[in-house]
């Protein structure tokens, strides 16, 4: 079971849910990751970020620049939930509350579920 956090719009039938636990996706391929969820901004600070270390790599040494970028990856996986919350309210979502549920298509429901009932 994970705690999903649940986020409305009042143009948008059906609540959007973010799912409170690290992300192996955001771990191993943050561009692809940020760029499947929309979150251009997060995009741009990676992208910047890995031209510095790749042009700190020759002072730093090739090594230390990888840890570094692995450093960084497993970060953006244990904040993953707290980019796509941060981005929803960016965008003008408001935070309904959490719901624990087996995966998110069931979150969804109970959200949908409480905002009928409420």
């Amino acid at each position: 079971m994970t705690v999903y956090a649940l986020f409305e719009r009042d143009a948008k039938p059906a609540p959007a849910v973010v799912p409170e636990r690290f992300s192996w996706f955001a771990a191993i391929l943050p561009p692809i990751w940020a760029l499947a969820h929309g979150l251009w901004l997060e995009f741009v600070v990676w992208a910047l970020l890995v031209l510095l270390l790749g042009a700190a790599a020759p002072t730093i040494g090739g090594e230390a620049a990888f840890w570094a970028y692995v450093v960084v990856a497993a970060w953006i996986g244990f904040e993953a939930p707290a980019l796509r919350r941060a981005a929803l309210r960016r965008r003008g979502w408001r935070y309904r509350g959490e719901v624990v549920a087996r995966d998110a298509d069931l979150a969804m429901l109970e959200g949908l579920n409480a905002r009928r009932v409420g």
